[in-house]
């Protein structure tokens, strides 16, 4: 049986709180292209993996997408960090600033449409 892709129960109340305060980033990146299988798959919001809780995750493609505000700025070794832990847990992650969803959401959604795309072939 599949470990439910390595969900960590003791992050569940948190990560119900971040989905409560999601940035305005998220929301629009929720709201316009990843809620409701407008991709083609399924993605959770603000779902604990491992230590980590990311933003969007999506257990087919094992596929997280981070929407990083100004503070990531300051963060890079700690992103760089997550990051390689998620990757050995055998997900990927695309990262995207605030700013990119926020003024330019026709390339994210380009980017994550092309990723996809390279892993269906």
């Amino acid at each position: 049986m599949e470990q439910n892709n390595h969900y960590n129960k003791r992050l569940k109340a948190f990560a119900s709180d971040l989905r409560s305060t999601s940035t305005k980033a998220e929301v629009r990146l929720w709201c316009e292209l990843l809620s409701k299988g407008k991709t083609g798959y399924s993605f959770l919001r603000q779902r604990p993996i491992g230590p980590y809780i990311a933003d969007f995750m999506c257990k087919e493609l094992k596929l997280v997408i981070e929407v990083d505000g100004y503070s990531h700025n300051f963060k890079t070794e700690e992103d760089l960090e997550r990051d390689t832990v998620l990757a050995a847990l055998g997900f990927t992650t695309l990262r995207f600033t605030d700013e990119e969803v926020m003024r330019d959401l026709p390339n994210v959604e380009r980017s994550i449409i092309a990723w996809i795309a390279c892993l269906q072939r």
